[in-house]
């Protein structure tokens, strides 16, 4: 999204992946109302749609049995008041076609891994990448660390990280999807101390089973057939397709982590998304709050990159512009963790999934809350720089 957005610009740019292609299963798939604006403001939304997706207007759980609407998406003041559920394979690869089609200052390098920082008189000037034809130099203005909660931009920049620390893991798998379905399925199920979340796929159920963190050694010594008993006990309708779980290869893990740098940057190279702050998988906000950052960034840089290098304060704006927004996201994943999910998990403690039952019963307007929060965010972006 940056890469388009300075291209947009008349920015020259550079978009490095190590792959040979965006297909990365069990990536975040939620592209929320805050995403769908940005769209409509660059006059792509009705070509975006035309990609298979599904259509989440609410989030809807059951908690012990009990089923209740979490967050309701319809007052949102936007275009599209949903959460559309897009592979994020299908997301890049319709940024990179409109990027291509529409400005020749955008250029996608696949295959490309990044080895090195290049650095001269203290400034990152450029990096040293890997592709199947030999070992490239590639110089430029500004480096941005783009590449996720593994960065290997920031480790090369020696960038300070605090880890914020996370009590969960998620483990990762598809189960497949019937018609009849849509009448009892819920996003996110709270039973018997499990905790179960389901995205729909199309054809099939993308879903996480949350998990104590640093335990699913222990579910694997427990056997398959525990842990798809398990399954089952939280969400009894899936008894006859359980079985496609067929071993442990089929069950992916996510570590789930949450922390931020401490400083997003250092001269010439710039974290955004979560190479500068880890998010836990709660809300799907991740991919979000990265393109916020990515729009925020365009907004601030275009012009200085006009002229060469951004300067430390031009990075240290960018910074400061989305920082607030990434602590109260983050802080709010830790209450969710720490007070709901922990304590489902152990059926101890926590707020109680009775009485967050009963206040959302009791005063249906706190759905507009978590909606508001999860889909549009804290300080929404909007697009700024130019198209020239």
């Amino acid at each position: 999204m940056l890469g388009l957005l300075l291209a947009r610009a008349g920015i020259p740019v550079v978009v490095l992946e190590k792959h040979a292609d965006f297909l990365r299963d069990f990536r975040g798939d939620t592209v929320h109302p805050s995403t769908l604006e940005l769209m409509h403001e660059l006059g792509v939304l009705d070509q975006f749609l035309q990609l298979p997706h599904s259509e989440m207007r609410e989030i809807r759980g059951v908690i012990d049995d009990v089923a209740v609407t979490i967050a309701d998406f319809s007052h949102l003041p936007v275009t599209c008041p949903f959460v559309a559920m897009v592979p994020q394979w299908d997301l890049l690869t319709f940024l990179v076609h409109v990027a291509r089609r529409r400005y020749r200052t955008f250029r996608l390098m696949m295959q490309a891994e990044v080895t090195e920082l290049i650095e001269q008189d203290g400034r990152v000037t450029g990096v040293r990448v890997e592709p199947p034809d030999g070992m490239q130099d590639i110089y430029a203005h500004l480096v941005i660390g783009a590449d996720g909660r593994g960065s290997i931009v920031r480790r090369l920049a020696r960038l300070a990280v605090e880890d914020i620390g996370a009590p969960i893991d998620a483990l990762w798998m598809r189960v497949s999807k019937r018609p009849s379905d849509s009448t009892v399925a819920a996003f996110g199920n709270i039973r018997a101390g499990r905790v179960f979340v389901m995205f729909d796929r199309g054809d099939y159920w993308q879903c996480a089973y949350v998990i104590p963190k640093g335990g699913f050694d222990e579910l694997k010594r427990a056997g398959l057939d525990v842990f798809r008993a398990g399954i089952v006990e939280v969400v009894p309708w899936l008894d006859d397709r359980i079985g496609e779980l067929a071993s442990w290869n089929d069950v992916k893990l996510l570590t789930v982590k949450i922390d931020r740098l401490m400083q997003w940057h250092r001269p010439g190279v710039l974290c955004i998304g979560d190479a500068a702050h880890a998010m836990s998988p709660i809300g799907g906000v991740g991919i979000n709050l990265a393109i916020q950052d990515a729009v925020a960034a365009a907004n601030i840089l275009w012009k200085p990159l006009q002229r060469g290098a951004p300067s430390a304060a031009d990075l240290q704006t960018v910074q400061d512009r989305r920082v607030l927004p990434t602590r109260l996201t983050q802080a709010v994943q830790v209450f969710v963790q720490n007070r709901v999910l922990s304590p489902a998990l152990g059926k101890k403690g926590g707020i109680g999934t009775s009485l967050l039952i009963s206040m959302l019963r009791a005063f249906p307007s706190l759905k507009r809350i978590p909606a508001r929060v999860v889909g549009l965010g804290i300080r929404p972006e909007h697009i700024r720089s130019p198209e020239l």
